[in-house]
């Protein structure tokens, strides 16, 4: 690390670094199959409102973006823990096989203020349009940028 490069901006580097080998596709991409992205987007909706408010999402191919509110006791680790317990059991179940479906981390960001939140929600929804998969957020069938069309 130079002495101009901070921890922040090379945690920055990285995340960038990640979404880009992320959204080229790499990896199983399980969830680029409708049935298994369709019970992803259940469980992310299953409690909304209750445990937890949805404000965004999208399931890509090999990964998923989600950002919410959560409500009283219902911590988001018990949240994601819920999602991809789920996700995962029902997932190996369609796709005949056993074993680790998910990363066994997430990564989470506290949202600031209502610019980052917008920000936030904006990348969330571009996502598939950012990674070339659709030419417009709204074209994207599994986020919530298209969700009731």
């Amino acid at each position: 690390m130079s002495r101009s490069t901070t921890v922040p901006e090379m945690e920055a580097k990285l995340r960038k670094h990640l979404a880009r080998y992320e959204d080229q596709g790499h990896g199983a991409c399980w969830l680029r199959q409708e049935p298994i992205a369709a019970l992803v987007e259940e469980a992310l909706l299953e409690f909304d409102g209750d445990r937890y408010r949805v404000i965004a999402w999208c399931i890509m191919p090999n990964h998923v973006h989600v950002l919410i509110e959560t409500s009283g006791e219902w911590t988001l680790d018990r949240v994601v823990h819920g999602w991809k317990s789920y996700a995962a059991h029902e997932a190996n179940k369609v796709l005949e096989r056993s074993g680790q479906f998910w990363a066994r981390e997430y990564h989470d960001r506290f949202v600031r203020d209502d610019d980052h939140l917008t920000r936030a929600i904006r990348y969330i929804e571009n996502n598939p349009v950012a990674a070339g998969l659709v030419p417009v957020a709204e074209a994207w069938l599994w986020s919530s940028a298209s969700y009731g069309r």
